[in-house]
């Protein structure tokens, strides 16, 4: 699998798949999750697009280095992987944490970004947020990844779907959860440190913007994509019905509908 050196040496592994020809699209995963946490996305956008899924640092197979991460230069690694590739700009998708690095891309790098789909993600941290972190990160410290991952299936899934899921926790949790446990807390530092005017930044993003989210998010509630939406001129919201945070796993059949339509669209805008 193909990698690269970030500006300061850490290695980042990515995929490529898909149409080899098509329109460059970067997918961008949340906390502690691969690039397999796209897994149910990956038949549908291979049809059409040249795919490129990343290892954010601190997860998967990219280096974990120890200390803090920051948003801005888990963005600059989105662009080092675009760079290698040959990719001036490209449609971006982003999940949670993911949604925040497209954020902050598109708001340092504008020239970057043909189109936006941010999901269950939020543009501010908030205090109750923060604490939230600081919690994970106290689970994380005391008991690793593993517990972090049983306990956080909490969050990603609705009441509906936890008759099916929290029987399979003990196995799934570290399927889910793909990075060690100084990773995790890196990339939780780097949440909490979200740069309070970006928010604001985000009213110069100039570029057609699907937000989605699940109704029954907690973690990122519908209230922080109507914000982005706000922000951003050229946003449209789509709220999934029913759907908490792990959307993208949980309700991907309506997902990958409001993703796919929105995409076609913009090829259809580009071409």
């Amino acid at each position: 699998m193909p990698s690269i050196h970030a500006d300061d040496g850490t290695r980042i592994f990515y995929e490529t798949f898909g149409k080899p020809d098509g329109e460059p699209l970067v997918l961008i995963m949340g906390l502690a999750v691969d690039r397999w946490g796209w897994i149910r996305q990956r038949n549908m956008l291979a049809k059409n697009f040249r795919c490129i899924s990343i290892d954010n640092r601190g997860a998967g197979l990219s280096d974990k280095p120890h200390g803090d991460y920051d948003l801005f230069t888990m963005a600059s690694d989105v662009e080092s992987v675009m760079d290698a590739e040959g990719v001036e700009s490209a449609h971006i998708v982003g999940y949670s944490l993911g949604g925040v690095l497209s954020q902050v891309l598109a708001v340092q790098s504008p020239q970057r970004v043909r189109s936006l789909v941010l999901a269950s993600t939020a543009c501010r941290i908030k205090n109750w947020r923060r604490e939230i972190l600081g919690d994970w990160t106290q689970l994380v410290e005391a008991r690793g990844a593993r517990a972090f991952g049983k306990e956080n299936l909490r969050w990603v899934a609705a009441a509906r779907h936890m008759r099916w899921i929290a029987p399979l926790a003990p196995a799934f949790a570290p399927l889910m959860v793909r990075a060690p446990a100084h990773g995790i807390i890196g990339q939780i530092q780097a949440m909490a440190g979200i740069d309070e005017q970006v928010h604001e930044e985000l009213r110069g993003v100039d570029v057609d913007t699907l937000v989605i989210v699940g109704s029954q998010d907690i973690l990122t509630p519908v209230a922080d994509s109507e914000e982005i939406a706000h922000w951003i001129d050229r946003a449209r919201l789509q709220v999934i019905s029913g759907a908490a945070h792990g959307a993208v796993v949980t309700d991907a059949t309506v997902f990958n509908r409001a993703v796919e339509s929105f995409l076609n669209e913009q090829i259809t805008a580009h071409a």
